[in-house]
This record gives C-alpha cells, structure tokens and sequence, in this order.
C-alpha cells in the first residue's frame, strides 16, 4: 500500500441510503469509493449499503470494527441535516476516540467547491483498531472528501496497529 502499515489494509464502505436500500436509487458512490481505495492499494473492500437506521449502523460499524477486523470503515451518505441523516450520531454511538481534524480538513476542503459543505456534519474517529471516517453521499463530495484526508489515513491505520515509528522521522 502507498506509504503505510506494514500489513494489508482491510476495509470496508458502508453506504447510508433508504431509497439505495430497496432499490428506488441505484448507488454509484460505494462502488467509486471501492475504486478509490483500490487505487491507493486497499484491495477487497467490503460495500454494504443500508438504510439510515441509526442503530443498524452502529450495529454495522460494531460489527466491521470488532469481529471482521477492519482497519478502515468509510460512511458514505446521512451526514447533513435532514431528519434522517444520523450517520455522526451512530458513528459517536459505538467510537472511543473521535479525531475531529478529519471533518474539520473535509469541510475545509469542500468548502473551496461549495457553500454546502458547511452543513457538513461529518466525523472521524477510532473504535479500537479501526479508523471510521463519514463520508458525504453524493459521488463527487465522497471522493473529494477521502481524498483530502487520505494522506492522513495509512498513517493513522499505522498507528492504530501499533507502528511505534517516530511521527517526526515521517
């Protein structure tokens, strides 16, 4: 993987929609998530989608985090402020540690695009080994978001692995 942790990143993208739950919506932003990561090296990513149900997400980051072990899970969608958007508050539900420079670079950076991004609510944090980053559902915001923290991710995945490497010597 480019410029990471000395094992193979697993991970997983976990899209946030009802109508892409029954069919109604068909969704292209986990299957352009799942090539992003590729891209950077993360082979196999696992792509679910469900609906925005706060406890099934939480149920499904619980699960991904600590019986399927992955390193990384991206939330794509339910991140802004329709009554159905709780992807934050499931994500807060089952971390430890929430890592807010993640939202704060994504908004940021989004923010150079559009107005919107500052309706943005998404977070980051830890839950044990794992890194869970919520991402906006539109395929074009997913993507630019990633990418603006991505630089910070194979680190942190590092870290939360156990890679006592020095952070300044990076």
């Amino acid at each position: 993987m480019k410029g990471a942790a000395t094992h193979e990143m697993k991970a997983g993208v976990l899209v946030l929609s009802d109508k892409g739950f029954v069919g109604e919506r068909e969704d292209t932003s986990g299957p352009a998530l799942v090539k992003y990561l590729t891209e950077q090296g993360v082979a196999g990513s696992e792509l679910v989608v469900l609906p925005d149900e706060r406890a099934r997400i939480a149920d499904a980051l619980v699960q991904w985090a600590d019986n399927d072990r992955y390193d990384l899970i991206i939330t794509c969608g339910g991140t802004g402020v329709s009554p159905r958007d709780v992807t934050p508050e499931a994500t807060r539900d089952v971390i430890g540690t929430e890592l807010p420079g993640f939202g704060e670079c994504m908004r940021a950076a989004s923010l150079l695009k559009s107005p919107h991004a500052i309706v943005s609510r998404a977070i980051a944090g830890i839950r044990g080994g794992c890194l869970i980053i919520n991402l906006p559902g539109s395929p074009r915001a997913a993507l630019e978001n990633l990418a603006a923290v991505w630089s910070a991710v194979p680190h942190t995945v590092a870290k939360l692995q156990g890679d006592q490497t020095d952070c300044a010597q990076g």
